[in-house]
Parts: C-alpha cells; sequence; structure tokens
C-alpha cells in the first residue's frame, strides 16, 4: 500500500512532464482577447494556432471566463490564428512572424458576429430507441423507458437483449457466465451476492444507460470473460439550479413503493450534485425439491416446500462537486453509498419417505433471517486536457467499505407417519457479518499522434480486503452453546496492479486498434479457524485486436479478439457452511482456481439496421456452480469447482425495425452452444452441451407527442450450465407514459411479467443426480410511477465544447 501512492504520483508527473516537454520548443507568444456582438467578454470561444504555410493545426484552446487566450513556448515561424464559437462567423487572424527579431504578438481584440442561422433554442423533440446498437456495444436508454420505472437495476438486467439472470442474481451475457459489472465505468468489486444487494437496491429512476459490451479493449479491466456491463447513473448537464422527484407504487402478492429526489446546480466555474432514492417492498418466495438419495443398499425420497414472506428496504444516494479550475482542468469529489436491509419469514415442510408418494417421517421447520447491508464510497478524480488535438489526461483515486450482516435462526420439529413429533427438536442459529474495503488508484493518458492515429495507456493499482466471521450455535438443555465445528473466520486479501497500452489507427475505409494489458496479482487467502492458508502470485499478459472495415455504405465487417480472466468470487472462495434448510446448503471452495478465456468475435453490420457477430470462446480451468448430492448426509448442496474446458458458440443478430413512424422495434436472438468437460467429477469424466437461444423483442408505440406504449417480451430456452440442466423462462411486460405541464410532469403505468410466467425449472445434467429444483419469486407486479422535473431547463452548450472541462462522471465504486 505504501508503495502504491508514490509510484502512481511518479507516473502522473512523468506523463505531465512529457506532454510539456512536447510543448517547450521555442519562446515565442501569442495572446489576444474575443468579445460577442455586445462587446462583452465572449469565454469557451475555440481558439486554434495554426501553421501559415499549410493550415495545419498546431495547438488548440479556449478562451477564459475574461475572454483571453495565450499560446506559449512557440518556436520560430509563421503563425494564424483562428477562431470559432456556434452562432458566430470564423474569424482568422496573422499571419505572425515569430523569429528572433520578434518573439511576443498581442493580437487585436477580436469582435465576432453573430450568423443570420443562430439559433436562440433547441427544443429536442425525437426520443433514443429503447436499444441502440454502436459499433462496438449494445447500449439501452432507459432514462425514458416505461418498462424501467419503479424496476430496480438487477430487474431491469433481466430484460436486457442477450442477458439472463438467475434466481441467485448471477448475471450471464450471451449464455457465458462471468460478466464484469462496472458502475459509471468503474469495476464494483464485489461478491455476486453483495452485487445482487447493490443493483436490487439501485432504482430504476437513477439509471439512465446500460451498456453491453461483449469484447472490451486493453484499456478496461482484463476481469469478466463474458464482457463487461456497464450502468451509467443519471447526472444533470443544465446549468442553473435544477431536479426532479419521483414516487412509485406498486402491487403483485404484496405492497412496493419507492421515491426519490435529484438536484443540482451548475455555474461555470462548479457543479453540485446529489441525489437520493428510497424503496419498501414486501416479497415472497417459493422453493420446491424433490430429489432421490441413492446408495448401495436403499433409496429414500425428499420432497421439500418452502415459503418465503419479508419486508425489504433499500435506500441509495450520492453527492459531489465537480470544481472547473479554468477551461481545460476539472477536478471532482464524489461520494456514493447504499444501504438495506430486511427480514424473511421461511416455512420449510419436508417429506421423507422409502418410496415415491410416501411419507414415512417429515421435517417441519422455521427459519426467520435478517440481513443487512451497507456500503460508502469516495472518490477523488482530475481531469485535464492538453490541447484541443485530443491530449489528455486524468487520474482517480477510490475508497470503498462495505459491511453485511446475515442472521439466521433454524429450527427443526421432527415428526413421524401421523404427524406426532418423535425427537427432539434441532434448534441452531448463525451470525455471519462480513467487512470489505476497497482502495484503488488509477491514472489514463491519451495521445494523439494524428487526427487518425492515437495512443492510449494508463496504470492501476487495487487492494481489496476482505474479513468474514461466521458463529453458529445449538440451542442444548435451554442454552446457547457455540458449535465450533461449523464456525470460523475468513480472511481474504488481494492486490492487483495493471499497466495497458491501445494504439488505434485509422486507414480509408479501416479502422486498427492493438492493445496489450499487463495484471499482477498477489492474493491470500486465510481460514483462521481451520489454520488454511492459500497464497498466489502470478503476472498475466492480456492482447487484444479489433479491427473494423467499411466495405461499401451499407455495409461493414469486424474482427476482435481478446484473452481476459475471471478470479474466483470472493464468495466461491469463502469455506462457510450457508443453509437453506436442514438437507440443502452451499459451501465455498478456498482452492479455486483463476480460469482464462480467449475469445474471438466477426460481426456484419447492414444499413445499421441488421447487426450479426459469430463468437467463440476457449475457457481453461472454468468456475462453475455444481449442486451434488452427498448420500451419506443425504444432503444437497451447491459449490463452485474449477471444470477443465468450457468451449463457447454464440451467434447474436440484433434488428431495429421501424413499422412505421410511431411504432419502432428492437429485436434481438442468440443462438449458443456451451460446453463443459472435466477428466474427473466425483471420480469419473463429466461432458455436457445443449444448443439453447435467448430471445427479446422491444416496442414503443407512440400515439402522440405526449404518450407512448411499450412492450417488452423474452423467451430463454432450455440450457445447460456447468452440472445444471436448466428449462426454459419466458415472460411479457407492458406499459404505458404520459407526459403532462410541458413534459414536466410524467406518468407510467407499468405490468411486469403480465402472465406471471417467470420461474426457475433446474434438473441435473450429471448421471446419477436425482434431482428436481423448481423455484418462483413475485414476479407480476403492476406499477405507477409519477416523476416531476423543476427548475432550470438551459443546457449551456459552451462546456461540451472542450473536453476537459466537462465534469467526469459520478463514481459508483461497490467493493466486495
Amino acid at each position: 500500500m505504501k508503495k502504491l501512492i508514490p509510484r502512481l504520483l511518479i507516473f502522473v508527473i512523468c506523463l505531465f512532464m512529457l506532454s510539456a516537454a512536447k510543448a517547450q520548443t521555442g519562446s515565442g507568444k501569442l495572446s489576444g482577447k474575443v468579445l460577442d456582438e455586445k462587446h462583452a467578454n465572449l469565454s469557451y470561444a475555440s481558439v486554434s494556432l495554426l501553421k501559415a504555410k499549410d493550415s495545419t493545426l498546431i495547438k488548440g484552446s479556449i478562451t477564459e471566463d475574461n475572454g483571453t487566450y495565450i499560446f506559449s513556448n512557440l518556436a520560430d515561424g509563421q503563425y494564424i490564428i483562428a477562431i470559432n464559437m456556434v452562432g458566430y462567423a470564423k474569424v482568422l487572424r496573422g499571419p505572425y512572424l515569430i523569429n528572433d527579431t520578434r518573439k511576443t504578438y498581442t493580437v487585436d481584440q477580436v469582435e465576432l458576429v453573430p450568423t443570420s442561422k443562430q439559433l436562440n433554442s433547441v427544443n429536442i423533440v425525437s426520443r433514443k430507441p429503447l436499444v441502440e446498437r454502436q459499433v462496438d456495444k449494445t447500449v439501452l436508454n432507459i432514462e425514458n423507458s416505461v418498462l424501467a420505472a419503479g424496476n430496480t437495476a438487477l430487474e431491469i438486467l433481466q430484460k436486457a437483449p442477450g442477458v439472463t439472470v438467475d434466481k441467485d442474481g448471477n448475471i450471464s451475457l450471451r449464455g457465458k457466465k462471468g460478466v464484469m459489472v462496472m458502475i459509471d465505468g468503474k469495476p464494483t468489486y464485489m461478491s455476486s451476492e453483495q452485487l445482487a444487494n447493490l443493483l436490487r437496491s439501485t432504482e430504476g429512476n437513477a439509471v439512465q444507460s446500460i451498456e453491453l459490451i461483449t469484447n472490451p479493449s486493453a484499456k478496461y479491466d482484463a476481469a469478466g470473460n463474458s464482457g463487461i456491463i456497464n450502468i451509467k447513473l443519471k447526472k444533470n448537464k443544465n446549468y442553473g439550479t435544477n431536479g426532479s422527484v419521483n414516487a412509485g407504487a406498486g402491487y403483485g402478492r404484496y405492497y412496493k413503493a419507492s421515491t426519490g429526489l435529484s438536484l443540482n446546480h451548475r455555474e461555470k466555474k462548479f457543479n453540485v450534485f446529489g441525489d437520493f432514492n428510497y424503496s419498501r417492498r414486501k416479497q415472497y418466495h417459493n422453493l420446491d425439491i424433490m430429489r432421490v438419495n441413492n446408495t448401495t443398499s436403499d433409496q429414500t425420497y425428499f420432497n421439500q416446500t418452502s415459503e418465503g414472506v419479508g419486508p425489504r428496504r433499500n435506500y441509495n444516494f450520492k453527492g459531489g462537486l465537480d470544481y472547473f479550475i479554468d477551461s481545460v482542468n476539472t477536478i471532482g469529489v464524489a461520494i456514493n453509498g447504499y444501504n438495506g436491509g430486511g427480514n424473511n419469514d421461511t416455512k420449510v415442510l419436508t417429506l421423507i419417505g422409502s418410496q415415491p408418494l410416501r411419507t414415512d417421517s417429515s421435517v417441519n421447520a422455521t427459519t426467520p433471517n435478517d440481513f443487512k447491508y451497507t456500503g460508502i464510497t469516495y472518490n477523488l478524480n482530475y481531469k485535464g486536457t492538453i490541447d484541443t488535438a485530443g491530449q489528455e489526461i486524468s487520474a482517480d483515486i477510490d475508497y470503498s467499505k462495505y459491511k453485511n450482516s446475515n442472521d439466521n435462526l433454524y429450527n427443526n420439529n421432527y415428526l413421524d407417519i401421523n404427524g406426532q413429533p418423535y425427537k427432539t427438536p434441532y434448534i441452531f442459529r448463525s451470525f455471519a457479518p462480513s467487512e470489505v474495503t476497497v482502495f484503488a488508484v488509477k491514472a489514463d493518458y491519451t495521445y494523439p499522434f494524428s487526427k487518425k492515429m492515437k495512443l492510449d495507456a494508463g496504470v492501476k493499482s487495487s487492494v481489496v480486503s476482505t474479513d468474514n466471521n461466521i458463529t453458529f450455535e445449538n440451542f442444548l438443555s435451554g442454552n446457547w452453546q457455540n458449535d465450533a465445528g461449523r464456525s470460523n473466520q475468513f480472511k481474504y486479501d488481494e492486490n492487483i496492479n495493471a499497466a495497458y497500452l491501445n494504439l488505434k489507427r485509422e486507414f480509408t475505409g479501416t479502422t486498427v486498434q492493438l492493445g496489450l494489458r499487463a495484471e499482477q496479482t498477489n492474493s491470500k487467502g486465510n481460514s483462521v479457524t481451520e489454520q488454511i492458508v492459500s497464497k498466489r502470485h502470478y503476472l498475466n499478459l492480456f492482447p487484444s485486436l479489433f479491427v473494423n472495415h467499411v466495405l461499401s455504405k451499407n455495409n461493414e465487417i469486424g474482427f476482435s479478439y481478446s484473452r481476459r480472466i475471471d478470479r474466483p468470487d470472493y464468495g466461491d472462495l469463502n469455506p462457510f457452511i450457508s443453509f437453506v434448510d436442514l438437507y440443502t446448503y452451499g459451501i465455498g471452495n478456498p482452492f479455486l482456481n483463476p480460469q482464462y478465456t480467449n475469445s474471438f468475435e466477426v460481426s456484419y453490420s447492414w444499413k445499421k439496421t441488421v447487426n450479426a457477430t459469430l463468437g467463440y470462446s476457449h475457457t481453461s480451468d472454468a468456475i462453475t456452480r455444481v449442486l451434488l448430492s452427498d448420500t451419506l448426509q443425504k444432503t444437497l448442496f451447491i459449490t463452485s469447482r474449477n471444470l477443465a474446458v468450457k468451449k463457447s458458440y454464440n451467434l447474436n443478430i440484433n434488428s431495429p425495425i421501424n413499422i412505421s413512424k410511431w411504432w419502432t422495434t428492437n429485436n434481438n436472438l442468440t443462438v449458443y452452444y456451451n460446453k463443459f468437460s472435466t477428466p474427473n467429477l466425483l471420480g469419473v469424466p463429466y461432458s455436457s452441451g445443449k444448443l439453447s437461444f435467448n430471445a427479446n423483442t422491444n416496442h414503443t408505440i407512440a400515439l402522440n407527442t405526449n404518450t407512448n406504449l411499450e412492450m417488452s417480451g423474452f423467451y430463454q430456452s432450455s440450457m445447460v450450465e456447468g452440472t445444471l440442466a436448466m428449462k426454459p423462462q419466458y415472460g411479457i411486460d407492458l406499459g404505458a407514459s404520459r407526459s403532462f405541464a410541458n413534459k414536466k410532469f410524467n406518468v407510467k403505468f407499468a405490468a411486469n411479467d403480465v402472465f406471471n410466467l417467470q420461474k426457475w425449472r433446474i434438473t441435473s445434467a450429471l448421471p446419477g443426480q436425482n434431482y428436481s429444483v423448481n423455484e418462483k419469486e413475485e414476479s407480476r407486479i403492476f406499477r405507477l410511477t409519477c416523476t416531476y422535473r423543476f427548475g432550470s431547463n438551459d443546457i449551456k452548450g459552451a462546456r461540451q465544447r472542450s473536453k476537459g472541462s466537462a465534469a467526469e462522471q459520478n463514481r459508483v465504486k461497490s467493493g466486495g
């Protein structure tokens, strides 16, 4: 840790020295001042320094608040000054000769003249499509979606094209698990359970868009074998004071409610922003497991039914300040946090028999559960534009801290064939607090060699520390007694140091991008109670290649390759036992190895309306969730294992079709085949694979400028994931929105899973494992959401003309 900050500072200083050395090629100076038609100082006008000989751009700048500009350290030669401003006529001044005779010029004041076509205001009447396909990613424009109203970020992801979310909140993209989820471009550093909690506590009203990046460049962290999902939160760009307030209510089997407030104040020198969202909902969950425990001597049949009901409340907040030091340098601070919790009262009935449909005994259990999770992130960021040619530098420092607690009570009553107690109830409880801290620093630099060639470079270092402590107690003889055999403490520390280079070159009709990322990992897992320590130190290189070629006006083809890594989930490394009930539990595996994936993609685009991608990936040491039976204990448990190889083939076709001017659609089809194989699983070779597909369709109907209807549907065919064989899933959502008061007030109505079809049905793909799992959550929900926007609506374009003056996006780095 002590070495990280000095190394970053040395890197940043070196970059500044490099840019300064590039500029200091002479001692000449040109300065001047720009006024508007009213003789007032004109700030943020674009000023370019050109070679008089061929008008080549040498430097670029933007006028300060007092209208002045200056070009220093100029070599001998002849120069021209070019001044531009939207809505004004372009002005040229010069040439000015700098040599040994004269080194300094003060250009006469320039008064810009408005053009006859100047626009006093701009009313934006077009609307972004719900799903937008770009060259390197697919973008879901959530901000104005009717179907996103009242939903959480996790629920919105379930509707994204090519995305599936399983019953535990694990996310897959185009049939592949191992997605890196980012918020505002920052990795979340979280276990899958903590990430699911964060996304459940993030209201859809706070989300602006979701980016799906299936083959990321070297600029991104190498984690995520199936790609990256970047969730971008809303941030107001208007000057003055403005904001919005929203409130919503919903009902399915039980109530749902949410509310939020967003405020923003922006001036030329600073921008202050903040928002707060709160939700409370009561939820229902049903789980049925039918299985057969086979041994050489007998068979035991289990029929388990559980129902859980409980309230859940979440709130999240963010706030920050961006300070514009000058027209090209911005520094900002931000704070983001969330707090959630609730309880579940679950009732479990397990029927046990020696034959099908026969009950010899049963276990009737109640398992009340209380949980709480909190997190907060602090961010300090800087961004500077060195010149208008595109030379930029940025740096970030982030610190995050997260705390989770999960307390469970298991009250198991043993009943005979007549439903009468036949032995002492088995009562135990567990307390599972955990704490996570994340510290990360990074710096990025962009250097344009020319308009068609640029280099991106950067370094990053992160330190993650987790401390998990679980305590089990048994209720014996009227007292709680510690169960030392199951209590445990597990600590995990991880340090990743990374550096990357990304070179992009544009040729006639062809763009080529080469990247190389190096990541050095140091990790230590310490099972304190069991005195088991696992240390790892490894260095990996992750190359990437992207080629895009324009065949004609309407036809483009592309090729991409990248190598990626997925390190074991913190929760998967934790060796704790987590009980669902007396006969069903999950357990971690501290000996998991990282998995490595090589991904290839070939893409084709026709008129931007039909986009097709053919992909192949090969994963070694594939980390896979496996559901297995312990025939000796007659239990069913889920854990993670490294399978030898996973091969994935996928074809994705996306087509936005405009049926008419008022009816637009976006349609997505992903066909994929995942094959898993390993030489030894439970003592025998194992191989599984299945051809599957995922289809999404989204429709938007504009009845008029103020009223829209939306429909969304999806179908996920049966599939195999590791040892799990999953049955199809499908659902349809409907929605409508109406705007009032010059679009300041908006009312949205949405019906999720209208026909109540969504559920999980799982069987075993592993021979000899006989079980069937059926799980249903409350999915048919009707919601009404109202939003009112207030304050200034004047959008100032001056800042947008300067790459360095725009405020950095909010940073949300929720560690895990």
